[in-house]
């Protein structure tokens, strides 16, 4: 008998996501885009090492990716005073 293993959302992890674009937005686009690189394939080795499967891998990876850089857009797009 097998159980599929499934993580929490790296999406989700909002405290994650949100230091990850902020560290990124202090970085030249380059180095940003190193970054967020470096940082999906440090939780790929950590779900390849917990036995999760690819396709699940990349899944995770594309919505962790997608949060950031929407968290990004958002740190960029806000306007102090607008929600008061």
């Amino acid at each position: 008998m097998s159980a599929v293993v499934v993580p929490f959302p790296l999406a989700r992890r909002l405290d994650l996501i949100h230091r990850q674009a902020e560290y990124a937005l202090c970085l030249k686009p380059e180095q940003a885009e190193q970054h967020i690189a470096r940082q999906l394939q440090c939780q790929a080795d950590a779900l390849h090492r917990r036995g999760v499967s690819d396709d699940i891998i990349v899944h995770e990876l594309k919505a962790m990716e997608a949060a950031i850089r929407a968290a990004m857009w958002n740190v960029v797009f806000d306007t102090p005073g607008e929600n008061a």
